[in-house]
């Protein structure tokens, strides 16, 4: 992606357990898509991904890189260049890579407080799996909408891996 609107763009916000979806349609505004459940590998997640990306004529793939807060790439930004790598090559679709530091965050402030539950106390388990599912699709949101500012799109064959040493 080049900063500038083309195609339709598919936003991947990956997490551990769900992966968030945003579509962008030209210059249009990303909307949000239903958020799913990761599976075990990244192929059986192209399957599904490969229905989504050609409902939606997807032309290229936007997903947010997690890098560390100083900027250097840590377990989880290499889990994700790694699953994002092996899904652009199933789906044979362009990749771009946007850094997605404080994302989820972003995202939570963006739908506002949480919903309580009907006591008034925390919500149930329904409702938090619903307000994870919808940060993750607002993530994804906010990662399309940052593709289009050049600064925080990355080339990931500059990026040096650091991997902290555990203490033991």
């Amino acid at each position: 992606m080049s900063g500038t609107p083309h195609g339709r763009s598919l936003g991947i916000d990956l997490g551990e357990r769900r992966i968030g979806l945003a579509l962008r349609e030209g210059s249009s505004a990303p909307r949000g898509l239903p958020t799913m459940m990761r599976r075990p590998t990244a192929v059986a997640d192209s399957d599904r991904l490969r229905t989504i990306a050609a409902e939606g004529r997807v032309t290229e793939l936007v997903v947010g890189l997690p890098l560390n807060s100083d900027g250097s790439v840590g377990p989880q930004a290499t889990a994700t260049l790694r699953w994002a790598t092996e899904v652009a090559h199933a789906l044979q679709l362009p990749i771009t890579f946007v850094d997605e530091r404080y994302s989820s965050q972003r995202a939570e402030a963006s739908l506002g407080r949480a919903v309580r539950g009907s006591n008034g106390g925390a919500p149930g388990p329904a409702r938090r799996e619903a307000r994870r599912a919808a940060i993750d699709q607002e993530a994804a949101r906010l990662i399309l909408e940052d593709a289009l500012n050049p600064d925080l799109l990355i080339d990931p064959t500059t990026l040096t891996v650091h991997m902290r040493e555990s203490a033991t």
